[in-house]
Parts: C-alpha cells; sequence; structure tokens
C-alpha cells in the first residue's frame, strides 16, 4: 500500500471516530433533556428500561468523584489506542484489529468528555432483569470491543502478527 492509502485509513479511522463521538455525545443529550428528572421509561418491562443517571464513579458508582483517577486512565488508553493503531500494518488483515481500536478509543474519549465538562458521566441504559450497571454508548463501545479484541487476539491473529505490532521498532530482536 502507499503513502496516499495510508493516509485515507488514517482519515477514514478519525471520521469514524468523530462519527462514534458525536452519537455517544448526541445520545447523553437525549437523555439529558428526556430522561433527567423524570421516570424511568420501560422499553422491554423488567427487562430494559431507560433510566438516567448521573455517575461520579465507575459502575456501581466505585471510585465517587475520583474523576482525575478516569481521566488519567482515559488518556492512558486513549494514547496507547493511537500507538498501537499507528504501529499496526496497513494489510486488510489488520483491519478488524483497527476498527476495534477506534471503537474502543472513541469510547474512552466519550466518556472522557463528560467527566471534564459534566464533571459526571451520563449514563441512561438499564437493564433491570439482572440488575446490571447503568451504562452508555460509550460504555458500549469499549465493553464490546474489548470482548472482541480477546476474542480476536486468541483465535484470529497470530502471534507473530500481534508480535510485530508491540515490538519495539529499534529493536534487533
Amino acid at each position: 500500500m502507499n503513502k496516499n492509502c495510508h493516509m485515507k485509513e488514517k482519515l477514514a479511522a478519525i471520521f469514524g471516530l468523530v462519527l462514534l463521538l458525536i452519537f455517544d455525545q448526541w445520545t447523553k443529550l437525549l437523555a439529558i433533556s428526556h430522561l433527567k428528572g423524570q421516570a424511568d421509561i420501560e422499553l422491554l418491562p423488567g427487562i430494559f428500561s431507560l433510566h438516567y443517571l448521573e455517575n461520579h464513579g465507575a459502575a456501581f458508582g466505585i471510585l465517587r468523584d475520583q474523576q482525575w483517577v478516569f481521566l488519567i486512565l482515559a488518556a492512558g488508553f486513549l494514547v496507547a489506542a493511537v500507538i498501537l493503531y499507528l504501529r499496526m500494518p496497513f494489510t486488510a488483515r489488520m483491519i478488524p484489529l483497527r476498527i476495534i481500536t477506534v471503537f474502543i478509543a472513541a469510547g474512552a474519549v466519550g466518556n472522557m468528555i463528560d467527566r471534564l465538562f459534566r464533571h459526571y458521566v451520563v449514563d441512561f441504559l438499564y437493564f433491570s432483569l439482572i440488575d446490571f450497571p447503568v451504562f452508555n454508548v460509550a460504555d458500549i463501545y469499549i465493553t464490546c470491543c474489548a470482548v472482541l479484541l480477546v476474542l480476536f487476539v486468541v483465535f484470529y491473529y497470530k502471534d507473530e502478527e500481534l508480535e510485530s505490532i508491540f515490538q519495539r521498532k529499534d529493536s534487533k530482536l
């Protein structure tokens, strides 16, 4: 692949990231404007509802009001995602890994935006059937893609393919 194709792929990744962020932030704005201060909206009674929550911590409210911890973690994940994305070979086989990386980065940035500007994360999706913590679209990006990442690393990619991404460029090994 030539440098022009690499640039197009990087621009597509940035465009995808921006679209994912817009969707995440749009759903949170909808939650604020339509759910805040309102009764839950049961979409599937006893199973799934829309429930507004201002999350000042992580799942189940752990580390409440420790926004700096989450900002540091999100920034670290974002830096790691960018580095890994740029180190991946520009091959068709790496497309799933590239897409997963973009989704994880979008999720991290989406919740980071909330923490920076609202000082809490807007959550609004609730599986009452299993009393799962209330979550949002960014959380879906991160969780689903983390699972996909594990599956791809274990069952799809060969060790040699992944070693080329994680190996230092100046290493003679």
